[in-house]
């Protein structure tokens, strides 16, 4: 059985692997999102991981029907004191920003479609610099006070502001700060590595990369010549017109038949060994992508595969 792993200086013990739920009620519909959500968790798997504003982006939707779909899935389960359930505030369009009152409104809604009593870690999802991080922290220290959170993150932080944020916490003895959520991958590591890693690993916050595979690029189904059938097919195939995209898919191949894995699983796992990472976050759209991800949860590269991929994505 996969070891669960300490989150930051909280008491929370997740899998190493959080499942993204950025696709239920977008590419994948309820049913599929339930079976998604069933498959994961009969793995083994305990943090799923949303927002607010989960899928606003499409035609018809408001914001809010991934967090309603978990919401519907965790009751007709029975299963809610063994999941864990990460959202986040500030995107949403009834709810935009991060004021104190529009934090803790919300919040409210949140659990209202999410169905439960309390969300285990909140992250405030994009970082608002108009407001004071006095104001953000003490709303969001309300909230854990009341009970309707149980922990803090952050997301789309400046190393700056996320530094401000742990030392007003500190000096007023309010909610800290646990864990972090960069734009961190293969291909996409100045978005994390330097100064704002450097803060996380000196405060002991847990990472939990999103884009872990780049939007799919890193699962290794986009090939020159091939067309793949997804909505992030745009975003995911730039990474084949760089140098560097096309090393990092040389090193990730070789290295995935040597243990006889999928592309994808090396790619996480990649990540995993990085420091301060706890757990990636990885979405699946169908159950069939799901073994794949979940095979990186168990998968250690020695130290020779894990520096050559490294070097490759520099």
């Amino acid at each position: 059985m996969t070891s669960l792993h300490k989150l930051g200086s909280s008491d929370l013990e997740v899998f190493p692997l959080a499942l993204g739920g950025n696709v239920f009620g977008w590419s994948a519909d309820e049913p599929t999102s339930f079976a998604v959500l069933d498959a994961y968790t009969a793995a083994g798997g305990n943090l799923i991981d949303t927002a607010d504003s989960y899928s606003a982006w499409v035609e018809g939707n408001k914001g809010g029907e991934s967090e309603t779909i978990i919401g519907r899935w965790v009751k007709a389960r029975g299963n809610r004191s063994d999941v864990l359930i990460a959202t986040k505030v500030s995107q949403h369009p009834d709810h935009p920003g991060l004021s104190a009152a529009n934090i803790k409104a919300a919040a409210d809604a949140s659990l209202r479609r999410l169905d439960t009593d309390h969300i285990d870690l909140y992250y405030t999802h994009f970082d608002k610099p108009d407001v004071p991080v006095e104001e953000i922290i003490g709303a969001l220290d309300e909230l854990v006070r009341v009970g309707k959170v149980r922990y803090i993150a952050a997301s789309n932080i400046s190393a700056e502001r996320l530094q401000a944020s742990l030392d007003f916490s500190d000096r007023e003895g309010l909610a800290r700060y646990v864990a972090l959520q960069p734009h961190y991958n293969l291909v996409s590591r100045d978005t994390y590595e330097g100064p704002l890693q450097d803060v996380a690993a000196r405060a002991g916050l847990a990472a939990l990369p999103y884009y872990s595979l780049a939007a799919g690029f890193l699962t290794g189904k986009y090939r020159p010549g091939t067309t793949v059938d997804s909505v992030r097919a745009k975003g995911a195939a730039k990474h084949l017109q760089s140098e560097r995209g096309q090393k990092v898919l040389t090193a990730l191949d070789e290295i995935a038949a040597a243990h006889g894995v999928a592309v994808p699983s090396v790619a996480l796992a990649w990540l995993a060994a990085q420091p301060t990472v706890v757990a990636p976050i990885a979405s699946a759209r169908t159950v069939d992508q799901l073994p794949a991800l979940l095979a990186a949860a168990d998968l250690t590269l020695t130290e020779e595969e894990t520096d050559r991929l490294t070097r490759a994505s520099s």
